[in-house]
């Protein structure tokens, strides 16, 4: 155990404070998780690139855009009011199936011909449902907390793989937050639509 918090460094460690204060608040339904997020991504691209999960690198620099994005619409929505928390339309479904197959096709080719990736696959899979995952967050969707759990659930023996046991640990951490963040969010929608009736 010792061994293990020796070979960790700063940069995962304040990463993964932030990303887990970030999860926490996205859980409550603070739009203010973003911040945190942001900050957290920040450092994880740095460890990421050190440890040559490059879908994973290009992952969190999607979770940068998307998280400046997703503070935004949170906060200013489409008429400028706060986005509420509600289910995926079909044609949303389509789309997030959409992004899953492209992303995980599209990394999958790239590190299989490109890089070094002793990974290719499960790093692609990991990236593919968090990639999708991350755009329903962005737009207040409950369905968010099941793709990012798919990936959380793959990730887990990745990054324990990789070595990156504080990684790991905090997407077991995730894990756990991310199914009671869908029955946060699947309450909210329950007594909105009660409000509605």
């Amino acid at each position: 155990m010792q061994e293990i918090l020796q070979q960790t460094t700063w940069q995962e460690w304040l990463g993964v404070s932030f990303s887990a204060v970030q999860v926490l608040l996205a859980r409550k339904n603070n739009s203010n998780n973003y911040l945190f997020g942001i900050a957290g991504i920040s450092l994880s691209l740095y460890v990421m690139f050190l440890a040559k999960l490059y879908a994973e690198f290009t992952l969190n620099l999607y979770y940068l855009v998307m998280s400046i994005y997703g503070w935004l619409y949170w906060k200013f929505g489409k008429g400028h009011s706060e986005t509420v928390i509600s289910e995926t339309n079909n044609k949303e479904k389509l789309i997030t199936a959409g992004i899953v197959v492209g992303t995980f096709s599209l990394f999958y080719i790239f590190l299989t011909h490109f890089t070094d990736s002793d990974v290719p696959i499960l790093d692609s899979l990991v990236s593919a449902f968090a990639w999708a995952g991350m755009w329903l967050m962005a737009r207040r969707k409950i369905e968010n907390w099941i793709l990012l759990n798919i990936s959380n659930i793959i990730a887990i023996p990745l990054l324990i793989h990789k070595e990156l046991y504080l990684y790991a640990a905090l997407t077991a951490f995730l894990f756990i937050i991310a199914i009671s963040g869908y029955i946060e969010w699947r309450k909210i929608i329950k007594s909105k639509s009660l409000e509605v009736d």
